[in-house]
């Protein structure tokens, strides 16, 4: 086991019984994942409203910033060939 000065950081991800996706819900700090799966389950689920629990490392996790986001999502307006007008619909077809 780790000293608890080196425990990595985990994010916690649950499943609501309502729900069908995972929500971030926070963080926790613990030597391994069998602990962190543990520790999430004890602080994040207290009140049996989870039914699935991810934990992952925070420096597993890659992500977009706020700041990229004409390099990330505006050069898709740029992409005709994901737009239906490179063909012709036939007569009678109303919806596509």
């Amino acid at each position: 086991m780790e000293n608890k000065n080196n425990w990595s950081l985990y994010e916690v991800f649950i499943r609501s019984k309502q729900g069908l996706s995972h929500r971030h819900v926070g963080s926790l700090r613990a030597p391994d994942d069998e602990i962190a799966l543990q520790n999430a389950r004890d602080v994040y689920t207290r009140r049996n409203e989870g039914i699935s629990i991810w934990v992952v490392k925070s420096e597993l996790i890659t992500s977009s910033q706020p700041e990229e986001k004409p390099e990330f999502f505006e050069p898709s307006l740029d992409k005709v060939y994901r737009h239906p007008t490179f063909y012709q619909i036939p007569d009678g077809i109303e919806h596509i």
